[in-house]
């Protein structure tokens, strides 16, 4: 399983607790060039590995032979490259100060390393953090903020660089299928996700000197650098009779042609920087597998000359009716990138899923500023979250969703509930469009946030997912008609969950049963298939075969009927052969209630769920937000 979590709790520059400290002053430049002079000093003698991790930071090999503006620079530390490429000059008076110090100024108002770096702000966050850890740098929690702040914006990314990688600060576990070949998943994605790096934007020279830096921290990095291409492994000589590339190349020349400082996204946004102006009110979807669907309504109010927010949100259970209301902040970096907190007012949860606790916020908000995308998340591994969608409310009709899950062809008299905000009243039954084969008979109530509407559904209706239309307004994939529910998918296909309870908190995993439809051709796994609608099922655990006799199934933890998987505990198990922790891998097996095959058997589905130990240390977590 590739799959990439992001784990730790909350830490960084919004937090009040002062972060300054006294350790020795030593820049990543100079880091870099001592490292690679005391590796050249060694010469080709063998290190053991206990001394390479008490060295730290000398025994890094330099990465040579890359080329930089047209000429290769072989032989010479990135710390000594010519830097080739323009700048970002930087502006603001408190980065100048608490930068300038180490990160020196040039006649154009660059300042070293960071003005040919650009990134997320959870990005600048962990590197504000790491200079404070490692090169002394002392500054007070509200500056940190306030440096985030204009970093973040002015040396950020463009909105369009940064939705590919949204799915990292919203702490989502995802197998990631953008790594373009082994040697850069070996380079990059070995140790955390590849959005991690795709998550800034560099000069060559800064691309090296990362590497640099990584070798200089994690000696392991040295071991995954120096390994030849992948892709001619065991080959002597490569396909040109020389010795394929070492990875640390690869990586540098993949990461520098995909990821520059400077792009067409970024020159285009640059002028359009501002801060956003996002009051008002918002529609709200969500969604949170096991408890369904939600609809609501979000008020921002902009807190005057700041990028800052203060929001109350309601959500309504589509399931359920049950009401909640929340409150927050939030900040706006780069005029798009939304990073906030909101509680429900409950101080102790009732269930590690229960939504009325405390939420961060993420969110990308489209450069018109109409529509935003994120997720809502909490749990001890972020394991819980919320998909969901705001549409902006400005007097026109707005829709956000639609109910029931699905429509079945064939069915007449069906009820359907559109949500929204500033829904029409006197709508007549021809207003409102599902598309072909779907007629709408009649409007059976209207009110500003909810219309009600009797369809009938052909039974020769071409399945899909349809638009819904009224008056200008437009809900895309808003309601899937089909046939026949044609077989089931689990999600997460694969999933990680951590064992606790003990001194560590458990990593729970919510599960839930898809029904598909084949799509009008029938046939299943083809790109015409879509997702019908939730299905009830009966849910166990099935033994992963790995080990002979190892028995997970029996220790791993527990799976309730509504598909909610809790860990065990952690610790050596007496009871278990090896007094092994309870650590181990399983099957999620779904078995439809009602839903059959044409054979009259249940569908049936599984997914693989990995349970492991704790994570006893939490490292460095770029965590940006109120």
């Amino acid at each position: 399983m590739s799959a990439s979590r992001i784990h730790g709790g909350r830490a960084g520059p919004s937090d009040r607790d002062s972060v300054r400290t006294m350790t020795p002053h030593v820049t990543q430049e100079s880091l870099s060039r001592r490292a690679s002079a005391a590796w050249r000093g060694l010469g080709a003698r063998r290190i053991p590995f206990a001394v390479m991790l008490l060295a730290g930071a000398c025994t890094v090999p330099m990465v040579v032979g890359a080329q930089v503006g047209g000429e290769v620079e072989a032989d010479k530390d990135p710390a000594d490259w010519v830097e080739r490429e323009a700048g970002i000059p930087v502006t603001d008076q408190l980065t100048m100060e608490k930068c300038g110090t180490c990160h020196t100024p040039d006649a154009k108002g660059n300042l070293s390393r960071i003005s040919w770096i650009r990134a997320t702000p959870e990005g600048w966050s962990q590197a504000i953090k790491r200079m404070v850890k490692l090169n002394g740098l002392s500054i007070e929690p509200e500056e940190a903020r306030q440096v985030v702040k204009y970093l973040s914006t002015q040396h950020g990314l463009a909105p369009e660089e940064a939705r590919s990688v949204m799915y990292l600060a919203e702490r989502r576990i995802l197998d990631e299928t953008n790594i373009p070949n082994e040697a850069v998943r070996q380079a990059c994605a070995s140790c955390h996700a590849f959005a991690q790096p795709m998550s800034s934007r560099r000069s060559k020279r800064e691309w090296a000197l990362l590497q640099n830096m990584h070798m200089s921290l994690y000696p392991t990095a040295q071991m995954a650098y120096e390994r030849p291409d992948p892709a001619h492994a065991g080959d002597d000589d490569g396909e040109d009779g020389k010795k394929p590339e070492k990875v640390a190349k690869i990586a540098l020349e993949y990461l520098a042609k995909a990821a520059p400082l400077h792009t067409p996204e970024w020159a285009a946004w640059q002028p359009r920087i501002r801060t956003p102006m996002l009051g008002g009110k918002w529609a709200v979807s969500a969604s949170l597998r096991g408890q369904g669907r939600f609809v609501g309504e979000m008020t921002i109010q902009p807190k005057p000359g700041s990028n800052e927010f203060t929001t109350v949100t309601t959500l309504r259970s589509l399931d359920t009716g049950k009401t909640f209301t929340r409150k927050g902040s939030a900040l706006a970096y780069t005029g798009f990138s939304w990073r906030g907190t909101s509680t429900g007012g409950s101080a102790a949860l009732a269930r590690p899923d229960d939504m009325t606790g405390t939420l961060r916020e993420t969110m990308w908000f489209s450069p018109d500023q109409t529509f935003a995308e994120g997720r809502w998340y909490w749990g001890e591994y972020h394991e819980f979250g919320l998909d969901v969608k705001l549409t902006r409310a400005l007097g026109a009709p707005v829709l956000a969703a639609a109910a029931p899950e699905a429509l079945k062809t064939g069915t007449k008299g069906a009820e359907v509930h559109l949500y929204g905000a500033d829904l029409p009243s006197g709508l007549t039954p021809g207003e409102v469009d599902f598309g072909a084969g779907v007629t709408v008979r009649k409007v059976a109530s209207a009110s500003p946030n909810e219309l009600v509407v009797t369809v009938d559904a052909d039974a020769d209706a071409m399945p899909g997912l349809r638009d819904v239309s009224l008056r200008g307004a437009v809900l895309q994939k808003a309601l899937p008609v089909y046939r026949t529910i044609d077989y089931l998918k689990v999600t997460p296909e694969t999933s990680l969950s951590h064992l606790g309870g003990i001194k560590y908190g458990k990593g729970y995993e919510q599960f839930a049963a898809q029904g598909w439809s084949s799509g009008a051709d029938g046939k299943p796994g083809t790109a015409d298939d879509f997702v019908v609608r939730t299905v009830d099922a009966d849910w166990k655990l099935d033994e992963f075969r790995t080990v002979t006799y190892d028995d997970d199934v029996s220790y791993v933890g527990k799976i309730d009927n509504a598909g909610f998987f809790t860990p065990g505990e952690e610790g050596p198990n007496p009871a278990r052969r090896f007094m092994r922790n309870n650590y181990g891998e399983v099957w999620v097996v779904a078995t439809a209630r009602s839903e059959k095959d044409k054979f009259g058997k249940p569908l049936a589905a599984r997914a693989y769920l990995v349970t492991t130990v704790p994570a006893y240390k939490r490292w460095d977590q770029p965590e940006v937000s109120q």
